[in-house]
């Protein structure tokens, strides 16, 4: 068998990156901090989210072939992202790293990518929410 040629084949695929999206949306929708800035109905999320998180570590562009270039700052600007927000996002992302069984040393790249991606997402302080401000 050959070798990898990507985190995405690596982890096992579209059947991998199912199982992490299961778990992270099953976190979301229990957190305090991010039920606010999520739908009541996660298909659509999900199914985006799948969709990116292939072509993020790897895997065919599916995201980009149907929504075009991600550029998740703009796409993300209307909901306040907080630091309070990132970190309930990768806690949240790094039990369904867990649970879905990611092998190192997958996991960590993984989690790092996915923390420089949700540093670069946040666009309001905790003082600007309580004021409805973004940065």
């Amino acid at each position: 068998m050959s070798e990898p040629t990507s985190i995405y084949e690596a982890i096992g695929g579209d059947e991998k990156i199912e199982e992490l999206v299961e778990a992270f949306y099953d976190r979301v929708s229990q957190h305090p901090d991010l039920i606010p800035i999520f739908p009541s109905d996660f298909t659509e999320v999900k199914r985006k989210q799948k969709q990116f998180l292939t072509q993020f570590f790897g895997g065919p562009p599916l995201y980009i072939q149907e929504h075009g270039h991600p550029m998740l700052r703009k796409r993300h600007l209307r909901f306040p992202i907080t630091p309070t927000r990132r970190d309930a996002w990768l806690l949240c992302m790094e039990g369904a790293l867990d649970e879905a069984e990611i092998d190192e040393p997958y996991r960590s790249a993984m989690f790092e990518r996915l923390t420089l991606t949700a540093n670069h997402m946040m666009n309001t302080t905790e003082d600007d929410e309580e004021k409805g401000e973004l940065l």
